[in-house]
């Protein structure tokens, strides 16, 4: 049953981090004014890589 329940987590986490890479530009424009949003983008786009990577590991560790 745990395994289950971390499992889904990892699925959650790696959903949360593909939508960061998706809406980056979306996402910078509403929590950010500042002019140069292109940094903002790149950096939401590599945060977001790296909590899919998280989940993927999650997921492949508890799938062993």
């Amino acid at each position: 049953m745990l395994k289950i329940v971390l499992i889904m987590i990892g699925v959650i986490i790696v959903l949360f981090g593909t939508i960061m890479i998706y809406d980056a530009r979306s996402l910078t424009k509403k929590l950010f004014g500042f002019g140069d949003q292109n940094e903002a983008t790149n950096g939401f786009k590599i945060l977001g890589f790296v909590i899919a990577i998280i989940g993927a590991f999650l997921i492949y560790f508890n799938v062993l």
